[in-house]
Parts: structure tokens; sequence; C-alpha cells
């Protein structure tokens, strides 16, 4: 009994093949949804990613379709749809790999960091510096440089903050930023 079934697949899939091979858009409909999931199943294990696999098995089905009238032996469409599935995630995954040649030098030079511990020490200079120097200006000036740089505040909120006009607050911290130049100036003078 399982082998009467199993020729009355086969003796269907092959009508469904002839009638694509013709041009029949049910038996191609027909087709993809009895092949779908076992070409999906195909296309994850070869490449791991389900959003992949299925656009892989769209393309495929697509390709086979183009194709179809090549198929000589329509009982054989599985094992050919199987072919194009394992074909074209190879194809995917040789494409998906850019090997970039580099030469020694260069890869070390993009490697490293470039910090060495005087940065380290310059940088925690350079933040007391600018602290030192924020605390020297004026309340206004300070809130505002404040607000707009440590804050993260745009410019309209700044404005509903300080209840000003946007003009006003673009000019307070043109003239906050050019007074704390100077601090940071003076401060290095000493």
């Amino acid at each position: 009994m399982v082998t009467e079934t199993l020729n009355t697949t086969f003796t269907t899939i092959a009508q469904l093949v002839s009638s694509a091979q013709l041009g029949d858009r049910e038996s191609q409909a027909a087709l993809y949804e009895h092949y779908h999931g076992s070409a999906l199943a195909l296309a994850y294990r070869k490449l791991g990613n389900w959003d992949e696999a299925e656009e892989l098995v769209q393309d495929v089905f697509i390709h086979a379709f183009d194709r179809i009238d090549q198929l000589r032996v329509p009982e054989a469409f599985g094992g050919w749809l199987r072919q194009i599935v394992r074909r074209m995630a190879i194809n995917r995954l040789t494409r998906r790999r850019v090997a970039i040649a580099m030469e020694s030098e260069a890869l070390e030079a993009v490697c490293t960091s470039g910090d060495t511990p005087l940065d380290g020490v310059l940088d925690g200079e350079r933040c007391e510096q600018v602290r030192s120097g924020l605390e020297r200006l004026g309340d206004i000036d300070r809130r505002t440089l404040e607000a707009f740089y440590i804050g993260g505040q745009s410019l309209i909120e700044m404005a509903e903050h300080f209840e000003a006009p946007i003009g006003t607050i673009k000019r307070r911290l043109h003239v906050a930023r050019k007074r704390l130049a100077r601090e940071m100036e003076s401060f290095q003078a000493i």
C-alpha cells in the first residue's frame, strides 16, 4: 500500500511538473506549496539564518520556474530543486564573505589603539581644565554650556528651560564658549 501511495505521489508530482512546464501557474503554485518547507529547511541548514533562507527559497523557486522546461524527468523535480537550493546557498555564502588583503604594517596600524599612558594623563588634565574653567564662568554661561554639552539638551529644550528665544540661546552658547576658551588659556598660562 505504501508503494501505491508513493507511485501516486510521483505521478501527481510528474503531472504538476509537466503542467508547469507548459506554463500552468496553478501547477507552479502547487509545486511551491509542496516543496517550500523542505527547501526552506535545507536553505536554513546551509545559511543558518531564517531571513536569508526565506529570501533564498524565493530566489530558488523563481530560478526553478524560469528553467523548468530544462528538466527532462518530471519525477526528479524534488532532487533537481534541492540541487538548486544547495548551489544557490553556496553562491550566497561565497559572496557574503569578502576577503580583504592587507599589508601587515597597515593591519597593525589599524588594530592598535594608539592610546598611551601619557594620553590618559593628558586627557585627565584637559578634563580638569574644562571643569576649572566652567567654575570660573558666570552662572548663565556655565549653566548654558552644561545644559548643551553635558546635559545634551537641544536648542529648543534649552529655550524652554531658560525661557528665552532660540536666537538668544545660540548667542549665549557662542559667548559662553569664547569665555571658556579664554579661561582655559589663562589656566594654561599659569
